[in-house]
């Protein structure tokens, strides 16, 4: 009788993840939505600004900074879809009976909360890097010492990117069995 209870209580249980994903989803097409009107505003000033022959000074720096906004919130948008098919694979689909025919991209296939955070993770980095170069656009350099802690700071960031990338490979790469006291061509 408990254990039928508990059984119980563990089906019902995945109905309680089924709200993080179905937000997560919300929220992805929301910010989608948010993201895609931000940069009609951008193309509309810039057809007014061609249009009225007015061309303010900072006309280049606000496009490249709505652009690297816009491309910010889509990469949270995906960090959002990610996380959603995320949670449904894991805790929905793999406990209902129901088969589908749906085949998901590779980005989207989840096969264990390890994988989850690694796909987040990536993402993530991916966001801070846009973040952070959107802020960049508008730093003033006084003198030389602000110019090294930029180069630093670039440096630092394509490092953290090429270690994120390096690991991906290095987890796909195929391990080779060794066998003691065989040759191997």
């Amino acid at each position: 009788m408990f254990n039928y209870l508990l059984i119980g209580l563990l089906s019902i249980s995945r109905l309680f993840v089924f709200l993080p994903v179905l937000f997560g989803i919300i929220s992805a097409i929301i910010l989608f939505a948010v993201s895609t009107l931000d940069m009609c505003r951008m193309i509309y000033h810039i057809i007014q600004a061609i249009w009225t022959m007015t061309y303010p000074e900072s006309l280049h720096l606000d496009i490249v900074s709505d652009i690297i906004g816009s491309v910010d919130l889509y990469l949270i948008a995906i960090v959002l879809l990610i996380f959603s098919f995320g949670l449904y694979e894991l805790f929905i689909s793999k406990t209902m009976l129901v088969k589908t025919n749906v085949k998901l991209p590779p980005i989207l296939a989840i096969n264990s909360l390890d994988e989850l955070k690694d796909k987040l993770a990536k993402v993530i980095v991916m966001v801070l890097v846009v973040s952070f170069f959107q802020h960049v656009l508008y730093l003033k350099y006084q003198g030389p010492l602000e110019m090294m802690y930029f180069a630093f700071s670039i440096s630092a960031l394509s490092v953290g990117v090429y270690l994120l990338h390096k690991d991906l490979k290095f987890k796909k790469k195929p391990r080779q069995r060794v066998v003691p006291g065989k040759e191997h061509a």
